[in-house]
């Protein structure tokens, strides 16, 4: 009996040890193919400034830091990135009433592939000139799909947001978004890294919080969509599309329209 058991259990650790190897195996290869994929490339063409709106109206200097998504990598045209979207929603009958004589001034700062350790460059740009009212900052898929300890890098994000709020401009933070949308990744690591992004969104939404920012959960509110509908991603199936950039304007959209409304009252 006691024989049997000690086979079982050899049998049973032999098992779970292959079965543990296999896996890594597997998420091993399917992060090669992840890393070698074709994705969507920063369009130069793009306007890093543009102004929605009616010229006399009051303007709202609107920036946007972050990582690919504040440049809008994976569209064509200005109007259709979060930042177009956003001003084009403030300015139009889509948008609060209170919003929709205003001029918005849009800007981005953000360079795809950041993560929140490259903030501080940012927020300086950020910070050149005119101040702006309101940043929104969307950041954190990087952090999250190079493993980077979500502590550390809500810490840099704390940091810039601290830097912001001290130079009296509102901060509205997007967190990491729902990674296990992407379709550009296979499973199960697609699963792996929206596990990795929740826990660094969980990070994030403390140290905002902590220093004074606004937060948005991008994956709770949005990644539902996401993933049920394969038009929200471009064709590299990992950034979004027109459409995807559209459902987090409008997830970001009363969050930046109360932090614009603060802004007034300065």
């Amino acid at each position: 009996m006691r024989r049997a058991a000690a086979r079982i259990g050899r049998a049973t650790l032999l098992t779970l040890v292959a079965g543990t190897v296999g896996g890594a195996a597997i998420l091993a290869g399917e992060a090669l193919l992840a890393r070698n994929r074709r994705y969507a490339q920063p369009k130069l063409g793009l306007a890093l400034r543009s102004t929605v709106g009616s010229a006399s109206a009051p303007p709202l200097r609107l920036v946007l830091l972050g990582d690919s998504a504040a440049l809008g990598v994976g569209v064509e045209h200005v109007d259709d990135t979060v930042g177009g979207q956003l001003a084009q929603l403030l300015t139009s009958g889509d948008g609060p009433a209170e919003s929709h004589t205003r001029r918005v001034l849009i800007s981005s700062v953000g360079v795809s592939g950041s993560r929140s350790a490259d903030l501080a460059t940012q927020v300086a740009r950020s910070l050149l000139g005119e101040r702006p009212h309101v940043a929104v900052i969307l950041i954190g898929a990087n952090d999250a799909t190079t493993l980077r300890w979500p502590g550390e890098a809500a810490s840099h994000l704390g940091a810039a947001v601290r830097r912001l709020r001290a130079a009296g401009v509102e901060v509205v933070v997007g967190t990491c978004p729902d990674l296990g949308a992407a379709r550009a990744l296979a499973q199960p690591l697609r699963e792996v890294a929206g596990w990795l992004g929740r826990r660094t969104a969980r990070a994030q939404a403390r140290a905002v919080l902590a220093t004074g920012g606004t937060v948005v959960d991008l994956a709770g509110e949005t990644g539902p969509v996401f993933r049920a509908d394969p038009g929200t991603l471009c064709h590299d199936g990992y950034h979004p599309s027109a459409d995807g950039y559209r459902v987090w304007a409008h997830a970001l959209l009363p969050a930046v329209v109360h932090a614009a409304a603060v802004a007034r009252q300065h």
